[in-house]
């Protein structure tokens, strides 16, 4: 069984900026408790003999041919937009003007 203490659980909690009351510091000490004891088991498992992986299938991308097709008119492509002058999206403005 890990030894992890509930002083172990309050700082990972602190890292992640969570909070939690006693009892669920006390139930998030046996949930960490239970993840890391099943790491130890995965830990023991002989792997020696196997391929690294970046993926545990084997990905293929699905390209499709780059047509030209119709483009898209102005009135369509600011139908859903929340504000718009006719002409443009308006967005809120994020950097100050003197910058």
């Amino acid at each position: 069984m890990s030894d992890l203490s509930l002083d172990d659980v309050r700082k990972v909690a602190e890292l992640a900026n969570l909070t939690f009351s006693p009892d669920e510091l006390v139930q998030m000490q046996g949930d960490m408790r239970a993840i890391l004891d099943y790491v130890d088991v995965l830990q023991q498992v002989d792997t020696a003999d196997v391929e690294p992986l970046a993926h545990p299938i084997e990905v293929q991308n699905a390209f499709r041919d780059d047509t030209p097709t119709e483009m898209l008119t102005l009135e369509r492509a600011l139908q859903n937009a929340p504000k718009t002058d006719g002409r443009y999206f308006i967005v809120p403005a994020i950097l100050d003007a003197a910058e």
